[in-house]
Order: C-alpha cells, then sequence, then structure tokens
C-alpha cells in the first residue's frame, strides 16, 4: 500500500481553518441566547401535583372535525416531553395538530423528595386516568386516543389493558413490549441490578445517573463524536441552535421516583412481565389481551433503546383485531425530529385515527 503523503502547507492550512472554526465557535456559543424548546401555542387545563396537562391550540390551517376524538400524548417519565415539540420545523405535535386532531400532552413534572413513594400504580391508574376522564368530560365523549411515546407507550398499555372502555385507539411509538430480546443492551446492563438497595439508599433516582447510563449505551457517539463534529457547524448560527436544543433535552432528565423506578425496572425489565401477564398494579393484573381497540405501533429500524424485536412482539398479544405497523427507517429520536420522519409519521398516525 503505498504511503500516505502529507503536505506540511496542507497540514498547517487545516491547523488554521480548524482554529478558526474553534475560536469564532466559542464566541457564538458565548452569545447564544438562552435556548428555548417548546413551540406549539398551549394552555394549562389541569394541574395536579407535579402534573400539568396541556391543550395545544388548534393550527389555524387544520379543519378539525367537529366530533373529532381528543388525542392525549402520554409521554416518558425519564425525559421531558418537549422533545414531541422541539422547534417549528422539527414538531411531531405541530404536525399533529395539522392533521385537525385535537391533541393534549401530559407533562409529569420533576419528582421531588416528596413523591419517593409514588408508585407506578398511581401514575397509571392516579395520574393518567384522572387526565383523561377530564378530557372525556371536557368534549363529551365517553372514548379518547392516546398515544403513547417509549416508556410512556408501555404505561399506556397497562392504562388501556386496565381501562379498555375509555380508549378508542392506541398508538404506541418506539415503546418496548419485549424487555428481554437478545439485542436489548440497556435490559442485559439491569437483568443484575440490585433495585432494591440502590432505591432503598438513594430513594429518588437521580436524572443524571440515568442520563449518563443511556450515553454510556453508544459512548462513542452520544459522549464524543458529536463534540468532534460540532466544530464543523460552529460558523453556522442555526445548526449551533439546533444543537444546543437537541443538548438541553438531552441534559434535561428529570429525577425518578424511587418506588416508581423500582417497579418499572423488577417487574418490566427484570420478570418481562408486560408480555408475561404479571406485571400488578395496585391490585390488578395487566392483561394486554385486554385491548381489544385498533393499535397502531410505530418503531425505529435503528433504535439503540428500544430495539424493533422489543416493539415487535406487541403484534398478537393482545385482543384487538385491528393491528397497524409502521417501521421507520431511524433511531429513538430521529423518529421524533428528523425530516423524514415530520413528513410521514404524524400525516400517518392522523390518516390511521380518522379512519377508526
Amino acid at each position: 500500500m503505498a504511503p500516505i503523503e502529507l503536505k506540511p502547507e496542507k497540514l498547517i492550512e487545516e491547523v488554521v481553518d480548524y482554529s478558526r472554526k474553534l475560536q469564532s465557535g466559542v464566541e457564538r456559543l458565548c452569545a447564544a441566547d438562552t435556548v428555548t424548546a417548546g413551540v406549539s401555542p398551549r394552555e394549562a387545563i389541569y394541574r395536579e401535583d407535579k402534573l400539568t396537562l396541556y391543550h395545544y391550540l388548534p393550527d389555524a390551517s387544520a379543519t378539525p372535525s367537529s366530533d373529532a376524538v381528543p388525542l392525549l400524548i402520554v409521554y416518558a417519565l425519564v425525559n421531558r416531553p418537549y422533545m414531541a415539540d422541539l422547534q417549528a420545523d422539527r414538531s411531531t405535535i405541530k404536525n399533529l395538530l395539522a392533521t385537525g386532531q385535537p391533541v393534549y400532552l401530559i407533562d409529569w413534572g420533576y419528582p421531588d423528595s416528596a413523591d419517593r413513594f409514588v408508585t407506578l400504580d398511581d401514575y397509571i391508574n392516579g395520574y393518567l386516568d384522572r387526565c383523561v376522564d377530564r378530557l372525556r368530560e371536557r368534549h363529551g365523549v365517553e372514548q379518547i386516543n392516546l398515544l403513547g411515546i417509549c416508556q410512556g407507550g408501555a404505561m399506556s398499555l397497562c392504562y388501556t389493558a386496565l381501562h379498555q372502555p375509555k380508549v378508542r385507539n392506541l398508538v404506541t411509538m418506539v415503546t418496548p413490549v419485549d424487555f428481554h430480546t437478545p439485542d436489548n443492551m440497556l435490559s442485559a446492563w439491569v437483568q443484575h441490578l440490585d433495585v432494591d438497595l440502590l432505591v432503598d439508599v438513594q430513594g429518588n433516582i437521580p436524572g443524571d445517573f440515568l442520563n449518563w447510563t443511556f450515553l454510556a449505551l453508544k459512548p462513542f457517539v452520544l459522549a464524543g463524536q458529536k463534540y468532534v463534529h460540532l466544530v464543523d457547524i460552529l460558523d453556522e448560527a442555526e445548526r449551533v441552535d439546533n444543537f444546543l436544543r437537541m443538548e438541553k433535552w438531552i441534559f434535561d432528565s428529570p429525577d425518578q421516583a424511587g418506588e416508581t423506578f423500582r417497579q418499572f425496572i423488577k417487574q418490566f425489565y427484570q420478570q418481562n412481565g408486560l408480555i408475561k401477564g404479571t406485571v400488578i398494579l395496585g391490585d390488578q393484573r395487566v392483561n394486554l389481551n385486554k385491548i381489544t381497540c385498533p393499535l397502531f405501533n410505530i418503531y425505529g429500524e435503528q433504535d439503540h433503546l428500544v430495539p424493533p424485536a422489543a416493539s415487535r412482539a406487541l403484534q398478537g398479544r393482545t385482543g384487538s383485531k385491528d393491528y397497524t405497523e409502521l417501521a421507520f427507517p431511524g433511531g429513538h429520536i430521529g423518529i421524533y425530529v428528523s425530516g423524514k420522519a415530520q413528513a410521514l409519521i404524524p400525516s400517518t398516525i392522523g390518516q390511521w385515527l380518522d379512519a377508526r
């Protein structure tokens, strides 16, 4: 193999260019305004403890039906829900509004020491159920539509199995169902975690602890490579703002209520109880076969947090006779914010709901 020829003048040119970008980038970062996220107009219609239920104002260009069924977005507890409304050109919520859906979202807030003993039953059969009832009353309907995202999808499956008469249609996005697929690295890591000891000593689980765990799943890409690539965009204000907005979301991780964390890790990750039918919430057992409403399951083909097989396991495990599946050629985050996702997923969800 021929040796690589390195010309001194070329190396000097690249070093000078790199230094220029780095200097201008540092100046730009220092001068950057406070990064904001969440762009769609909304109003709070219900509050309870740390929870806020938001109604997103209808899109002026859309023509919602007078009898449209409200769509409630149930996001994960481990991240902030503004990923679904990150910026004007990357907003799942904005694009759902454009389809004419009446969109609502639960913001779980930031648990503190007062929430240490809040259970998964409290979240699902308590907070979530009361939000559903609020929307049923507000719209004068018996049933609403649910859109569960990631861990929020697993919670929505549990809720629907226990409260099927209140749910008309269920959409799940990047939702784990089988927590023991061979390619689930996160699950493999926690199989032997002494979660009782962790929660008994720690109380609430710090968001930073979970965040660094997620980053460690792909350390080179998520904790190194992206910062090297940042230098290449430092002289482009819009791309820098996009980068900072994403960084804000990644590191804005709420603490987790200790008892809820204990129950979710043990019953879902360690015991794989969702598909085995062994999850217990309060005094009720979650049986996915009790779900009879139409289901629309969306997963990412390159998802490293929820492998495709973990999500596809939903098919055939419920009592629904109307099951639809959509594979998106992207990862766990791209399914919310990529241009391809924004062009495909919200409109497909809207069409699927309208047909039902």
